[in-house]
């Protein structure tokens, strides 16, 4: 019934958390001097991966959950919010599924993360071997 808006508010936070850190990288970037370029991926971008997969995940669960009804575009806009007993079993949805879909997007985010940052690991190993 409303399980897309447990991922969509962590979107919120991390599109919001991602700008943050990319200015303050910039501010750092501008401030130091640059002896060598490191192939490194800025941790912004990858927090924008994380807002991207769960806009996305959120967008296709806010079509399907529109496409059965249980979105309207008059309020309450949740069906289930017009009667207390179905704003329960919406709360627990939320609950219970939105909760584990975030953490799983998340768990997938942080296997990429771990991934980048291993490829990243051997190519700087790579380089000062030739270097």
């Amino acid at each position: 019934m409303a399980c897309f808006i447990v991922p969509a508010a962590e979107a919120v936070i991390t599109t919001i958390a991602a700008h943050a850190v990319k200015n303050k990288e910039l501010k750092a970037q501008n401030g130091a001097s640059h002896e060598k370029a490191v192939s490194k991926i800025p941790f912004s971008r990858k927090l924008g991966w994380l807002s991207k997969m769960l806009w996305g995940g959120s967008a296709l669960l806010a079509f399907e959950h529109i496409w059965h009804g249980e979105v309207t575009a008059w309020f309450p806009f949740l069906t289930a919010a017009s009667d207390p007993q179905s704003a329960m079993e919406m709360f627990k949805e939320m609950a219970t599924a939105g909760v584990l879909m975030a953490a799983f997007v998340t768990a997938a985010w942080l296997g990429m993360v771990a991934i980048s940052s291993a490829i990243e690991k051997r190519a700087a190993a790579d380089d000062t071997a030739k270097g």
